[in-house]
């Protein structure tokens, strides 16, 4: 499974921004999508996931309300849409796959892609 994130970049707080997530290596039935978000020396913390099959959407406190995550599963894509942005968004982005029943823990998700920085200047 290889995952490649991208989108990221330097924004203005107000801003929107669209992370993407190629996914590859095997299909994703059953599989749970994720987004995490880590500063340096901090932990990876949950942001938004979807499941793959219904697109079942999840989402942390701190961006419910200004995130959508979304799949394409004929492009094998995922996005996190983030509108809004705040100064606190700012880190790099993860996205992540697993065949999990748990949707926010990042040591439930076995692949990760390379992460992508997300700067929102206040």
């Amino acid at each position: 499974v290889q995952l490649q994130a991208s989108g990221g970049g330097l924004v203005q707080a107000g801003d929107s921004l669209r992370l993407s997530c190629a996914a590859s290596g095997r299909t994703f039935t059953n599989w749970v999508m994720g987004w995490f978000r880590q500063l340096p020396g901090k932990e990876r913390d949950f942001v938004a996931s979807v499941t793959w099959n219904l697109g079942t959407t999840y989402y942390a406190d701190s961006v419910k309300g200004r995130a959508t995550i979304s799949r394409d599963s004929a492009k094998n894509m995922v996005y996190l849409q983030m509108n809004n942005l705040k100064y606190e968004d700012t880190a790099v982005y993860y996205c992540a796959a697993a065949r999990t029943r748990h949707y926010g823990d990042s040591r439930d998700f076995t692949y990760w892609g390379q992460g992508t920085q997300v700067t929102v200047s206040s």
